[in-house]
Formats: structure tokens, sequence, C-alpha cells
């Protein structure tokens, strides 16, 4: 049997929080077509997400994906800084 992992769900957002040891909060926007009225809406969620090196910054572009349950409300995982802040 393989034991590769599967693809893991990945999402890009802004670090909004870095308060947390070894953890961030990240919002993630998201535009879509309405499927009725045709408008593009704007819809946003924010994450939790591990950051074991404590690298990220509020304002850090970063790429997040989906992990094993770190905590209660971790899901996922820092997985790539894309921009630093200014």
């Amino acid at each position: 049997m393989n034991s590769e992992k599967g693809q893991r769900r990945t999402l890009v957002g802004v670090v909004t929080s870095d308060k947390m040891d070894k953890g961030v909060v990240v919002l993630v926007r998201r535009r879509f077509r309405h499927p009725i009225y045709g408008k593009y809406v704007l819809r946003h969620k924010k994450y939790m997400a591990h950051d074991p090196a404590n690298d990220c910054r509020s304002g850090d572009t970063v790429m997040i994906e989906e992990h094993r349950p770190v905590s209660r409300r971790k899901r996922w995982r820092v997985k790539q800084i894309l921009e630093r802040a200014v």
C-alpha cells in the first residue's frame, strides 16, 4: 500500500494577529460571482494557523495548508510566507 499523503487544501491570506505563541490568525478573502444576480461578492473568514517558528508578523501574506488538529481551534499551519509587511 502506498503511504503518500493526498493533496492538502491551501489558502492564501493576510495575518491579522500574531499575539499568540506559535499561532497566528489569517484572514482569507474570496471573491465569487453570485449564482443568480451575477454580481461579484466578497466574503472573508478567519483561520487560526500554527506557526512553529514564530516567523509571521501582522500584515504578512501567507499560504496556509490543512493539517491535523494542533489545538482546539487550530487545524491549519503556515506553509510559506509569500510577502512580508512593510
